[in-house]
């Protein structure tokens, strides 16, 4: 009866410790919908029509199981609205070592943690209290005498969120833990910009002993260049800023001379206030410059404490920082950061930054048509950017000939309309890093025609007058601090036929651009009168620029 019990075991398989049906790996925000997570079970249909792609297409328990339920997840994108497709399926390991079955319990579950007691109480404190905690705690020191020889040659780099590396231990940015006092156990992150706000506790008779109101406890140990490595970078200081008592701050000429604490007339001068550290690396994550920004005042007797801010930032080397248009959610009034696709990559690795209309916008940004009542041939590459939030139109005149031919005059009109390089994506947060593909939403293109005909050509020509970008964008977040989030951007472009004018004669026809912002995270209020609808034209003769 055992052996036919272990067969039949055998046969059927273990049960699944996990419903993988019930697991999302992607499901990060409480009691809302992460974009692209399909197995989220905050998103409906609703939310899924709205999907570009699903994050995690593919949900499984542990890899090593040699039989086990994997939910499969996909998009239909040919269904109108588009539509989340689930299925469930039996997932078959072929590797020969695989796990039959997980009968170690120990191993489902982690161990109780130690409860804190009047006894034990500092020595938790003392063990958990900093930002990052290990149980070997000496683990952070490097000898770099002592390497190990099968990794003295290995190629190293530094990678997102990796401790950056010091010759003691690491780069320190104090910060508060438990209370608001300072910790100084809180390491730099590799490509990780932080700023944190802590108080110290100070006082004049001791100012010179308290090591970190020092600018040399931040600058006095070398980075490594890459983990493990013997090659090292200083910390070099790159301005001082004093500030007086009463707040007024004065940037020092030389920045070479280090400043310590010490006491002067009752008061305790040059103990540090602030320090920015700036970071220069190389794309194959080699550290190859460090600097730091200090901000020095002075304390009295009567102060007990002082509030200490620490920043840092990176910068790839031969590169220029883009500004931001806001953090994460856009400001109103800021620009709308928009790029493309390069050439040549089959999926986007990475979105680039676009260059869109010669030098009138270095910044990425998306553009529109700028007023102007002079000739629109005349006033080629005059743009201006549009800016989040705000409900913007736009236009010139156009002079035709019966001279001119339909196709040049087509495309110059394009041209004019979309600039020198429309982009492909747009930025859905003012913060959105180009390496973050899901942060980006595709510009859709639409195309209409309408029936008003003017006689210039002898066979009919179609050529663009208008070209109406529709932003949509909702509340994103807490409902106490909501942030703006772009979900969806259309840009339509408006035909119109023409024919043939007799010899001599001239026609002006107006050309515009216009961009509306539509809030679609709560309904429209009884009796809203929306935004003109986008077949609304303005009159022929209207005079331009529009206000």
């Amino acid at each position: 009866e055992i052996r036919a019990a272990t067969r039949a075991l055998t046969r059927s398989g273990p049960a699944p410790v996990t419903d993988v049906a019930k697991l999302c790996v992607c499901d990060l925000l409480v009691a809302q919908c992460d974009v692209n997570c399909c197995c989220d079970p905050d998103c409906n249909a609703a939310d899924f029509s709205l999907f570009t792609t699903c994050s995690v297409p593919i949900v499984t328990g542990d890899s090593r199981l040699c039989s086990q339920k994997a939910a499969i997840y996909s998009l239909d994108v040919e269904a109108n609205p588009p539509e989340r497709i689930f299925k469930l399926i039996d997932q078959v390991n072929p590797s020969v070592f695989c796990i039959h079955a997980t009968n170690y319990k120990q191993a489902l579950s982690f161990s109780s943690p130690e409860m804190p007691t009047s006894e034990n109480f500092d020595q938790l404190f003392k063990r958990f209290s900093s930002a990052t905690f290990s149980a070997e705690p000496d683990s952070w020191n490097m000898n770099t005498d002592a390497q190990n020889p099968s990794d003295a040659n290995g190629t190293y780099r530094y990678e997102y969120g990796v401790p950056i590396q010091t010759v003691d231990a690491f780069l320190r940015l104090p910060s508060p833990v438990v209370s608001s006092w300072c910790s100084d156990a809180n390491p730099a992150g590799f490509l990780v910009n932080q700023a944190t706000k802590c108080t110290r506790s100070v006082s004049v008779e001791k100012c010179g002993n308290i090591q970190a109101v020092s600018m040399l406890f931040y600058i006095n140990s070398s980075i490594l260049a890459v983990p493990k490595s013997s090659q090292m970078v200083n910390i070099t200081v790159q301005s001082i800023v004093v500030q007086s008592l009463n707040g007024m701050r004065t940037l020092l000429n030389g920045s070479d001379v280090l400043r310590l604490p010490m006491i002067l007339d009752e008061l305790c001068i040059n103990i540090v206030l602030g320090v920015s550290y700036h970071i220069t690396y190389t794309d194959a994550g080699e550290i190859i410059e460090a600097a730091a920004s200090f901000v020095l005042g002075a304390i009295n007797k009567e102060a007990l404490s002082i509030q200490q801010s620490f920043e840092i930032s990176f910068t790839q080397v031969n590169t220029k920082p883009v500004p931001l248009s806001g953090n994460p959610g856009y400001v109103v009034g800021l620009p709308v950061r928009a790029g493309f696709r390069p050439q040549g990559y089959p999926f986007p690795i990475e979105i680039l930054f676009a260059a869109l209309v010669l030098n009138t916008n270095k910044y990425s940004q998306l553009t529109i048509l700028q007023s102007t009542n002079q000739d629109c041939l005349a006033a080629q590459g005059a743009r201006t950017p549009i800016l989040f939030g705000y409900n913007m139109i736009s236009g010139c005149k156009l002079r035709i000939t019966a001279a001119m031919k339909c196709k040049p005059l087509t495309q110059t009109l394009l041209n004019l309309l979309k600039g020198q390089s429309f982009p492909e994506y747009v930025a859905s947060f003012g913060n959105s890093q180009t390496h973050n593909v899901l942060d980006w939403v595709p510009i859709t293109h639409l195309h209409t025609s309408e029936q008003r005909i003017y006689n210039t050509f002898q066979s009919p020509c179609q050529i663009p007058v208008s070209l109406e970008i529709e932003v949509k964008w909702t509340k994103y977040g807490s409902l106490v601090n909501p942030q703006a989030r772009i979900v969806n951007v259309t840009a339509l472009i408006t035909t119109t036929t023409l024919k043939q004018l007799p010899s001599g004669r001239e026609r002006t026809i107006p050309i515009t651009s216009s961009v509306v912002f539509t809030d679609i995270s709560s309904p429209a209020e009884p009796g809203y009168k929306a935004w003109p609808t986008i077949n609304a034209k303005l009159p022929f003769d209207f005079f331009f620029p529009f206000v």
